[in-house]
């Protein structure tokens, strides 16, 4: 056949000739892609750590790339062949340095968990003591969970919330007081509140301790000012590419003033041993396809584009969380200061029930625990809502009006039968995915964010 003999010169012709095999070659797994894409579209995500990633990224992630293996650092490799390799790692590094006005940024991790672990390793010894947010409170697995890697390995000290759902600060400095941890990890997936990184530096200090701040799910307000930054508070960032930056799944070290200086106790410099931590400490050959990906994510970063965008996901949560207090929901904190909203069900409905039951009518939301529940989080009593793939709908204020109904609606109309079970009459059911399909074609997903 002369596709077997053409010559493929180009990204262009790479990614041409494969859907076309795809499509010729595996239709099975070609209709399974191309049903994704049509579910995307007919479905309203209000996931809080999830936007969709630009035609950009997504072409740079199925670059020629992914065909070198190497290892080591831009100019330091383990192997040969790493000319276009080291330009495309070295452009990613410039870009998020320059995103994040940062002196140090290292783009190899493969998650914002990978992330996390690398600098908890580099800098810690095996039960050395780790104070993180709660996971009950809206803090992450990797900030010291028992049933995670920090809190296997570490002694783990949890901070949480006050019943209003805001970080009690005076907590957080007697525990840093009474433990002195090595790290204390400041960050959340399910806080609507702008985090004081100065306040949590100044403790800090006061504690001897080193600050990692996980700002994974709100890089992007951070990117743009709308959030204050911790990169010169905390003495090193770890960021999520996919969350808010519209970007592959990915992570990112960072580190501001103290990037060159020592670690306390330790011979190297922050910059240094964070390298070290990644490649040989934890991880081998990077996917450099996916630095490419990362790369393309941080341009689009810097863009106009993704400056207003960022500007709809404030505008939007705003708008979502004062609709929902309207229908009398209680939004744990009194509002939102980023792009999350942490929903306080009512009426017997557990956080498991209302997942499921706004799935079945094409609402994406995930359960979450709101301040006093004592049920596990696979059952809890509240769900997080997020704006970012909203936002890239160009949602106005009456459409945000509008999900938030739809939503009330659904939930008005389930009978729990226990904590994880629960009646929807099926023509409710199907009248509501209607009415979330016509949302859906009235705000579609444009160009993936980038219009």
């Amino acid at each position: 056949m002369a596709a077997d003999t053409e010559q493929l010169r180009s990204q262009a012709d790479l990614l041409r000739r494969g859907l076309a095999d795809l499509r010729a070659e595996d239709p099975e797994l070609a209709r399974i892609l191309d049903a994704e894409v049509t579910r995307q579209h007919r479905t309203l995500s209000l996931v809080s750590s999830s936007c969709a990633a630009n035609p950009r990224t997504l072409a740079a992630s199925a670059s020629a790339l992914v065909n070198v293996t190497v290892e080591g650092t831009p100019g330091r490799r383990d192997h040969t062949g790493c000319e276009n390799v080291d330009l495309v790692e070295s452009l990613a590094i410039r870009r998020a340095q320059e995103l994040f006005a940062a002196q140090y940024a290292g783009v190899q991790s493969h998650s914002a968990s990978n992330a996390n672990y690398q600098v908890l390793c580099a800098l810690l010894e095996p039960g050395d003591t780790v104070l993180g947010m709660a996971l009950d409170h809206g803090g992450h697995l990797t900030h010291g969970s028992p049933v995670a890697f920090t809190g296997a390995n570490y002694k783990a000290i949890r901070y949480g919330t006050t019943s209003q759902g805001v970080i009690d600060y005076e907590e957080v400095r007697q525990l840093a007081l009474a433990h002195r941890p090595r790290i204390i990890i400041c960050g959340a997936t399910a806080y609507s509140r702008v985090m004081d990184f100065q306040r949590f530096r100044a403790i800090a200090d006061e504690a001897g301790a080193i600050l990692l701040a996980d700002i994974s799910y709100i890089a992007g307000l951070v990117a743009t000012g709308r959030h204050p930054s911790p990169i010169d508070l905390a003495h090193v960032t770890t960021v999520c590419t996919h969350k808010q930056l519209a970007g592959p799944r990915g992570g990112l070290i960072l580190s501001g003033r103290d990037a060159h200086t020592k670690v306390p106790g330790l011979r190297s410099t922050f910059s240094r041993i964070l390298d070290q931590a990644v490649y040989p400490g934890m991880q081998g050959a990077p996917a450099v396809n996916m630095i490419a990906a990362k790369a393309a994510a941080l341009g689009y970063a810097m863009s106009p584009e993704f400056d207003a965008y960022m500007a709809r996901i404030r505008s939007t949560a705003d708008e979502m969380a004062s609709a929902f207090m309207a229908q009398d929901y209680e939004v744990v904190g009194g509002g939102t200061e980023n792009h999350m909203i942490l929903l306080r069900l009512r009426g017997g409905i557990s956080g498991s029930i209302a997942e499921s039951a706004l799935e079945q009518c094409g609402i994406i939301v995930n359960k979450k625990r709101a301040p006093g529940e004592t049920r596990s989080s696979f059952v809890a009593n509240g769900l997080c809502i997020g704006t970012g793939s909203i936002a890239q709908r160009y949602i106005d204020p009456q459409g945000c009006r509008e999900v938030v109904e739809l939503v009330c609606q659904i939930l008005d109309k389930v009978m729990p039968l226990g904590e994880k079970k629960y009646h929807l009459e099926p023509a409710l059911q199907e009248q509501f995915r209607l009415q979330t399909e016509a949302l859906c074609a009235m705000y579609p997903i444009l160009d993936y964010g980038d219009r």
